[in-house]
């Protein structure tokens, strides 16, 4: 099995990006004297242009206004919000490069930021059993350059929320788990990351049916992402971005405070870690029968 091309055709946003740019050029404006009409950074206009953001139904109208474009750009962005909304995982992973501030609440799995390689590769193969190595390896690339993020001190920030079902579902092997678990552990003692875990116990939260990010810009406004199977969707409405902010403040609000989360973490990693010695250690039927014991209810006396 082949990994997926990218999309290297333009889109859409890119074309009126590239009629946007025609028409300051024509002008002899800079993105910075736009930017000022547009009650925009210049850098901003620079994303519009480069199709890297949309250009939203607000900002259209002026922009036919300054251009004298006869409503092109208001029409355009009013049939864009009937097409349907492609895979925007590409788009999310290069927005956050030159994100401040990353928020992400993960139900499932390790973000992909904090992934190790031995964690990635495993999530890679259990969403594609049957993939070549070569396949699973082009995939891995792209997460592993994310990750060297966090190597930069002047990186962006990153708050993660991990649900517990990200702590206690084994992905991969005990160690695997073991070594992903101690790298999240060592990231928040050099306080390079805030981690919380949101508990078991903790009552049902706005995101409780998927994983949301948020990503806060010095020059852009929000972004929120929503990653469901195999796609994502990104969003960039002022309005749905302030619920998905206020959804992210009522999870992190309902978890464990970043020590105790740590505790956790670090009390999972020795779990795996005591789990793999025991794999090594016993025959197959020795771990069969004491993993059978260890799940019968324990009878106090």
């Amino acid at each position: 099995m082949q990994p997926k091309p990218l999309d290297t055709s333009p889109s859409v946003h890119a074309l009126l990006g590239a009629e946007l740019k025609y028409h300051r050029e024509k002008e002899g404006m800079s993105q910075g004297e736009v930017g000022h009409r547009l009650f925009v950074t210049g850098a901003f206009v620079g994303m519009l242009e480069a199709g890297t953001r949309k250009i939203r139904p607000e900002i259209a109208p002026r922009l036919d206004d300054l251009f004298d474009t006869g409503g092109f750009f208001f029409r355009n962005c009013d049939a864009l919000k009937k097409l349907r909304q492609p895979d925007q995982s590409i788009e999310a992973a290069k927005a956050e490069q030159t994100a401040k501030r990353i928020q992400e609440y993960a139900p499932q799995v390790i973000p992909g930021i904090l992934r190790t390689k031995a964690y990635a590769q495993a999530v890679l193969h259990s969403g594609l059993p049957t993939a070549a190595e070569d396949a699973i390896k082009d995939l891995l690339t792209p997460v592993l350059e994310r990750a060297k993020m966090l190597q930069d001190a002047t990186g962006p920030a990153v708050w993660t929320v991990l649900d517990e079902a990200v702590l206690r579902r084994m992905i991969g092997s005990p160690a695997v788990m073991a070594e992903a678990l101690r790298h999240i552990a060592t990231l928040m003692r050099r306080r390079r990351i805030i981690a919380q875990v949101l508990p078991f116990a903790a009552d049902g939260h706005p995101a409780v049916e998927g994983a949301l990010k948020l990503m806060t810009f010095s020059n852009a406004p929000t972004l929120a992402y929503l990653k469901c199977f195999a796609s994502g969707q990104l969003l960039d409405d002022p309005e749905t971005v302030a619920q998905y902010e206020l959804a992210y403040s009522l999870i992190a609000a309902s978890s464990l405070s970043p020590p105790d989360s740590l505790d956790l973490i670090e009390s999972m990693a020795e779990h795996y870690d005591l789990k793999s010695r025991r794999t090594y250690s016993l025959s197959p039927v020795l771990l069969r029968q004491f993993e059978h014991l260890e799940q019968q209810p324990r009878i106090s006396p």
